[in-house]
């Protein structure tokens, strides 16, 4: 059989058969195996490089975020920017397709170059993808985890839905060629193939939400999508707003927590080289995606370079310039008051207010017109009407306004009137150069005056006040109204509320003194920080009794009724220091405004990995192309790049460049959204994997190599090559298994319903519309099946054994036990090549 394949080789869908093809000698085999087998690599690479612009435009497409309206508890509204792909939806639907391209369209391409027969090629190629996947990929995961770590899956629950239907799928492959209609696939058995894709999907989304009953609250996880109060997602195109209990930006409190941690360690450093610091590390340590590692992976080989580099290198959003929106110096002058507020005792004869010039042309003469008007205070009894201009001489930025105070001997409450600016003048010029200076804001003063004749009112200003933890000593202010004589002792104390003394405040407690005629004092509050990025937390400073310092009246009048008191004795009461109705204020603890802002350059920098694998511009991506880098360091895993490219990045780059180049012709991600450079690099692969298939089949007639074992050997680990390097990396950088080993599971259960599923369905369909029917040969496909099912069980089991005390996670563990499970899987492969091997040479059967 196999001497007949190699004696006579068929054209393919693309390539046709080299000619001539009788008469040769093993040499020639040789020389046209070879150069089949070369022409295999270099298309292998070609689909590599497409397939990292294919990721990319997935990476964008999944990392779309939209902003949805929230209620906080209380009812007041929030928006919220969340994630519009589910991360489970879009590792099993594009992430999958992305990774598992090549494949399902060998199938596909292969049922249509075959005349819609059945072939050995694309069935074989995704059998034997699926091995090389679950057995070699995690062999290699397992042993590279630095000796005493481990890997544990995150979404356990969703691993348990994938591993199920990724061995399933495969005895529902055995099922409906051996079993239900031995040797002839069904029309309703190839629409169900491809209708189980759905139902993995459902069944792992609702598994990844832990769907129970219907629930109305909802919360952020930490991928920042709004799940409900058992950690389901909120329903993917849901405009209503939805009651939260509390939203709360777990992104923002990951970068938080890692610009605390700096802080901490490095109390001496700015604010600036904290953040430039914190930027690093969490580039280092955030979540990425499949796309991310597998078009890592690519570049690395292909002298693309290392995305984090890029990262690092890229202003990400918001950066440039740092200026805000109101940056710059206005070519328009104004006139304002600074300050806008003044409170002087009544005593104080004449007071100035300040009126300052500020931008504009200073060489100009200008006019400031002014007026008061009475507010408690009345002009002529309080104080002196007054009306007028100030004149700013050329250069001049700041001039006063002189009013005169009329003190009386009268007991009288604070009073207040205000000073107005009413116009602006430039005698002598042009309209438009008078209109170049403009009255700014504030354009009103406020004065208050406080009585001189009594001992005054103490009291706070407010009733709360917010301070930023990063204050350390806060100034509590103390104001003492309505007189200001004598010189009064006043008693205060601090009281815990949500903050407590000792852990977010130092316990406060003693006298503030006021002088005679002083108006305002100081309660100094020392804050302890703790650098949070969002903190509310409160206490309570309190007033007691003020204590006259120097002689008091009579303490008999105090135990006199009203109508016994005289009119003298009266006034000597009504004189007496009092507390005012607030005199107790809460102190509300907030975060730092720098920290704050500091975290939030952080979240505008960072971004999604999406900014680092995106392009702009047909530009951006010929220049990449012709552009050699040096490519990472996978194994330390923290992105260092040597400072000039290694001799194998210059030679996979020379390799590689014509394809780069090719593709760069993609259109950008930036282009709808990625779904523009998504369908043009489909196209791409689908091209690439045709010519793949011809090759492949060519090279197995000229080495006398039969398809089904081309198929599970050479180009399935040629296909599964990338992936083999992305989950290297994603071992080795994050935290979890999910992306090395929980990715598996779903790609392999994905091979079949697509690529099985769709193919079967269109050859199925067609010749049931040819009033005949679809023949598979069980043949070697069964058994390779049946073989491969057998041993899934057994390598998810020793998976699930893994995560015992004993080694504490699937990947990774004490240096015997990551070893010995290494060659396991490594084994199950090999025994699954040979033995498929073996049954389809018929040297053994089934």
């Amino acid at each position: 059989m196999a001497d007949d394949d190699a004696a006579r080789c068929q054209p393919g869908l693309i390539l046709p058969v080299w000619e001539p093809q009788d008469g040769l000698n093993w040499t020639d085999r040789v020389f046209r195996g070879a150069v089949y087998f070369f022409s295999l690599f270099y298309l292998f690479l070609g689909v590599s490089i497409i397939s990292d612009r294919f990721m990319a435009a997935i990476e964008v497409i999944t990392s779309q975020e939209r902003e949805v309206t929230v209620k906080r508890k209380g009812g007041a509204d929030q928006k919220v920017v969340v994630r519009v792909w589910n991360e489970t939806v879009a590792n099993l639907t594009l992430m999958a397709l992305g990774s598992s391209a090549p494949e399902i369209l060998l199938s596909i391409i292969e049922i249509g170059a075959k005349n819609f027969e059945a072939g050995d090629l694309g069935p074989g190629t995704i059998v034997g993808s699926a091995a090389y996947n679950l057995f070699v990929i995690i062999a290699l995961c397992v042993s590279v985890i630095p000796d005493g770590e481990t890997r544990r899956i995150k979404h356990l629950r969703v691993f348990f839905v994938t591993a199920t239907f990724s061995v399933f799928a495969y005895i529902w492959m055995y099922v409906i060629l051996a079993v239900i209609s031995v040797g002839v696939v069904e029309v309703w058995e190839g629409l169900l193939t491809f209708a189980f894709f759905p139902i993995t999907v459902l069944l792992a989304y609702a598994a990844d939400r832990r769907i129970k009953i219907p629930y109305k609250k909802f919360r952020l996880n930490r991928n920042r999508v709004i799940v409900a109060a058992e950690s389901a997602d909120i329903e993917m195109g849901s405009d209503e707003a939805t009651l939260v209990e509390e939203v709360i930006d777990p992104k923002r409190q990951e970068y938080a927590a890692v610009l605390r941690e700096l802080r901490n360690q490095n109390p001496s450093k700015s604010m600036g080289e904290l953040e430039a610091m914190a930027k690093e590390q969490i580039e280092q340590s955030a979540h990425k995606s499949r796309a991310f590692y597998r078009i890592q992976a690519t570049r690395n080989i292909t002298g693309g370079g290392s995305l984090l580099t890029r990262a690092r290198e890229s202003p990400g959003p918001g950066a440039g310039d740092e200026r805000g929106p109101d940056a710059g110096t206005s070519s328009e002058g104004r006139v304002y008051f600074e300050p806008c507020s003044y409170a002087v005792l009544e005593n104080v004869g004449e007071l100035e207010v300040r009126v300052v010039r500020e931008g504009g042309d200073l060489e100009y003469k200008v006019l400031v017109d002014y007026a008061t008007e009475d507010g408690t205070a009345t002009a002529g009894t309080d104080y002196v009407g007054a009306s007028g201009t100030v004149v700013f001489a050329p250069g001049d930025t700041e001039q006063y306004i002189r009013l005169q105070v009329i003190d009386d001997d009268v007991f009288e409450e604070e009073e207040f009137f205000y000073v107005h600016l009413t116009k602006v003048r430039v005698p002598g010029l042009a309209s438009s150069v008078r209109d170049a200076v403009r009255l700014g804001s504030p354009r009103t003063a406020k004065v208050l005056i406080l009585d001189d004749d009594h001992c005054g009112v103490f009291a706070f200003p407010d009733a709360c006040v917010d301070v930023p933890e990063s204050q350390g000593v806060y100034e509590l202010p103390v104001e003492r109204t309505s007189g200001a004589r004598g010189e009064i002792r006043l008693p205060y104390w601090t009281v815990d509320g949500t903050a407590k003394a000792g852990k977010d405040y130092l316990e406060a407690r003693g006298y503030v003194c006021f002088d005679n005629n002083e108006s305002r004092k100081t309660i100094p509050i020392d804050l302890i920080p703790e650098h949070c990025y969002e903190k509310n937390v409160s206490f309570y400073v309190q007033l007691g009794p003020p204590e006259e310092a120097g002689s008091t009246p009579n303490e008999d009048l105090l135990k006199k009724s009203p109508d016994e008191l005289t009119l003298d004795e009266k006034v000597a009461l009504e004189g007496r220091p009092k507390l005012g109705t607030l005199y107790k204020i809460q102190v509300n603890i907030r975060e730092s405004d720098e920290f704050k802002n500091t975290v939030d350059k952080l979240i505008e920098k960072s971004g999604s990995s999406a900014l680092t694998v995106s392009t702009t511009s047909w530009k951006e991506q010929f220049t990449e192309a012709v552009r050699v880098n040096a490519g990472g360091d996978d194994e330390e895993g923290e992105g260092d790049e040597p400072s000039e490219p290694s001799v194998f990045d210059y030679v996979m780059h020379v390799l590689s460049v014509f394809w780069k180049v090719l593709f760069a012709s993609v259109p950008p991600t930036a282009i709808c959204n990625g779904w523009a450079c998504f369908w043009f690099s489909i196209m791409w692969i689908g091209i690439l994997t045709a010519i793949i298939g011809d090759v492949a089949s060519h090279f197995g007639c000229s080495v006398g190599m039969i398809d089904s074992v081309t198929a599970i050997t050479l180009v399935a680990m040629g296909t599964s090559l990338p992936d083999t390097f992305a989950s290297k990396v994603a071992a080795i950088q994050d935290n979890t298994a999910d992306n090395s080993v929980g990715n598996v599971t779903g790609s392999n259960a994905v091979n079949v319903f697509l690529g099985i599923g769709v193919a079967w369905s269109i050859a199925a369909i067609y010749h049931s519309f040819h009033g005949n029917q679809f023949l598979v040969s069980p043949g070697n496909l069964a058994f390779s099946v049946t073989l491969f099912c057998t041993e899934a069980v057994v390598a998810i089991i020793i998976l699930l054994v893994r995560r015992s005390k004993f080694v504490g996670g699937e990947l990774g563990g004490p240096r015997n036990y990551k070893y010995i499970t290494s060659m396991l899987f490594f084994g199950l492969w090999l025994i699954y090549i040979v033995l498929s091997t073996l049954e389809a040479y018929h040297v053994i059967t089934f």
